[in-house]
Formats: structure tokens, sequence, C-alpha cells
């Protein structure tokens, strides 16, 4: 039997009168898979069958517009759909020469000149690096369905302004000194809780709580998965600012804590790109987006000493294998936690035994 996996789903491949047949069985299940195989065997055996011929391949446009955009646009949020999801296909399906491709013949080559095609249209490598990372996800995407033996690999162009940058304390100073009072306030909420921006646009009054804890917290609702939604404490920091932010609108019971004219009736990325490039102009610090300061928050968490559960906890995320890209034990905390181990462990005191001339330790009555 030669059953193999592509992605989640099961194919078989074997040879009948010296022509290869390969197919896939669209089944996740290999017991199944199976026994589509030996069904397949047997009745072109018994002649029942003839070979088959090749099942017709879609053309990226085709599955696109067919398969991925239906099955994305219900599965996903409304922002995700429309700031990731939307704007990629309409670019991935406006270039013709790899649109009109079929699935299997779409190589590394072909991806490479979708790309340089959108470089040569003006935009940002953030931009092109975006509709690849939407072209490698409808590729695999049609592995995982059948529609496809292998997905081609999709290489991410370099020179890409990452969200991973780090602020140090003095650049933070800087920019929340040069930022305005809006912008002033969400940064230093986002410095100090690691909320995701979409997070914070849409913190609302009633979400946030005065007693509890030492400082308060507040309630995030909304987020990218199920762990998103966290209740978070406040530092001193943060509650004196949407204190005085809550006085200053006269106490609301409810509402978004930063309203805004816009569709959504809250602060939106839009709202704050020309604030936010001003005061980096202003400060001199080094371009940043707003996403890293959740990202330097986080890494300073992790370097506080916060294990891994907890910070997973704090960020939102799903898994703990996000979060240990933060935290980063240092030679002595790993030293110190293998001693409380041991000793927790074996029951004695830290203290140790003196050592006799062989270098045992020496017994005592």
């Amino acid at each position: 039997m030669s059953i193999y996996k592509r992605g989640k789903i099961y194919w078989y491949k074997f040879t009948f009168n010296g022509q290869a047949i390969r197919e896939s069985t669209r089944q996740t299940n290999q017991h199944t898979a199976r026994d589509m195989e030996s069904a397949h065997r047997t009745s072109l055996a018994k002649g029942e069958v003839g070979l088959r011929d090749k099942k017709p391949v879609m053309t990226l446009g085709e599955f696109c517009r067919k398969r991925f955009a239906p099955w994305s646009e219900s599965s996903s949020s409304l922002k995700t759909w429309r700031d990731f999801y939307r704007v990629g296909l309409m670019a991935i399906q406006a270039y013709s020469p790899l649109a009109g491709l079929t699935l299997d013949t779409i190589t590394t080559e072909r991806i490479a000149d979708f790309a340089s095609h959108r470089q040569a249209e003006g935009m940002k490598v953030a931009t092109v690096n975006a509709s690849l990372r939407i072209l490698r996800r409808i590729l695999r995407v049609a592995e995982e369905w059948g529609e496809l033996e292998r997905a081609p690999k999709v290489k991410m162009l370099s020179g890409e302004s990452h969200r991973e940058r780090v602020i140090t304390p003095e650049e933070e100073a800087r920019y929340l000194a040069s930022a305005n009072p809006l912008l002033s306030e969400i940064a230093t909420v986002l410095v100090d809780t690691g909320l995701r921006p979409e997070e914070c646009y849409r913190l609302l009054w009633d979400s946030i709580t005065w007693v509890n804890g030492r400082n308060g917290t507040l309630l995030v609702t909304h987020g990218k998965t199920k762990a998103a939604r966290r209740v978070l404490p406040m530092t001193p920091r943060v509650r004196h600012t949407l204190e005085t932010r809550w006085n200053a609108n006269g106490r609301p019971l409810e509402g978004y804590v930063w309203p805004a004219p816009t569709k959504s009736g809250h602060t939106e990325p839009s709202t704050l790109k020309k604030q936010h490039s001003k005061a980096l102009r202003l400060s001199k610090v080094r371009p940043f987006v707003l996403y890293s300061l959740r990202h330097t928050f986080l890494t300073r968490l992790g370097q506080s000493g916060c294990d891994v559960w907890t910070l997973a906890r704090v960020a939102g995320h799903s898994s703990i294998a996000i979060s240990a890209r933060y935290v980063h034990p240092s030679e002595d905390a790993v030293l110190e936690a293998m001693e409380r181990l041991g000793g927790h462990n074996s029951g004695h005191s830290a203290k140790l035994a003196p050592l006799g001339k062989s270098g045992d330790p020496l017994l005592t009555a």
C-alpha cells in the first residue's frame, strides 16, 4: 500500500500496466485512504474502469475565486478578511501571468516574477511580502485540500521593516515627549500592557475596573484568538493615564476609551499614522511601528524572569511556542532554578558538606 501524506491529506501512488497512478483521497483518515486505494486497484484489475484521466487542475485564479476566497471570508474575522485576505487576493488575481497558471505549474521562479512585478509597481517590501504571505497560504491550503501535491516554496523579500524592534527606555522617553496627547496616551498603554494595537483601540470604559488589584485591571474582549480574551493588571502609569482621561471626559460608564469619527467609532491605525510619523521625526528615534511597543513590553517581561506560561497568558498567545521567543533566561537564573529543584528533591539544605582529601564528602555521625 503506497499511502503518503501531503499536509493533512492522504494520497496514494502505485503502478498499473506500466503507468503511474497517483491521486489524492481528499481524506485525513489513514484507514479510509487505504480502502480507497484498494478499491481503485481492484476496479482496475477487474477492468471495470480504464486508467483514469487526470483530473483537470484548477488555475490559481479559479482556485482563489471559487474556493479560497469564500472559505477565508467565512472563517476569518471581518478585519482579517478586509485588511489581509481581500487585499492580497486582489493583487494575486490581477497579475495574470501567475493567476492564469494551473496550480501544479506554479514554481518558485514564477512567484519571484510576481514579487518583482509588485516592486516595479512601486510597492514597499512590506506590501510585497504581505501579498506573498497570502500566496503561500493559498498554496498550502490547496495542498491540504488535495488540489496540489506539493506547494512550492514562497520566499519573502529581504529588507522588510519588522515589528520585532525593541525600543530602549531612552527612545521611549523621547518618543512619548514628542507625541501629541492622544498618541502619547495610547503608546503608554501599549508599552506598559503589551496589548495589540487593535485591542487597545477597542478598549471600552466598562472593561476597566478601578478597584481590582493594586492599580485596577482592564479586560480585553476582542482579539485574534480565543486566548486574546484576558484580564490585565494596570501599572501605576497606565492607571494615571486612563484615570486622567476618564475624569476629563466626565467619568463615562461605557463607550470607547479613544472614540474617533471613523466607521468603527474608535481610533484606527490610519488615525495615528501622521501623528506617529511626526513624533518619530521630532524625537529623532529610529523608525518603528506601534506594534513594536507590544514586542518591547513582552521582551522586557521575558527578561525580568517571567516564565513562558505566564507570559503567554499576559500576551494572549494561543501557544507557548510563540511566547518562548521572548524568554531568554540568564545563566544565573538557570543555576538558581536548578539549585532550588535539587534542594527540593533531596530534602537537603543548600549548605554543602566539607570535602576530604580525595574530593569525596566527609561522613559525619
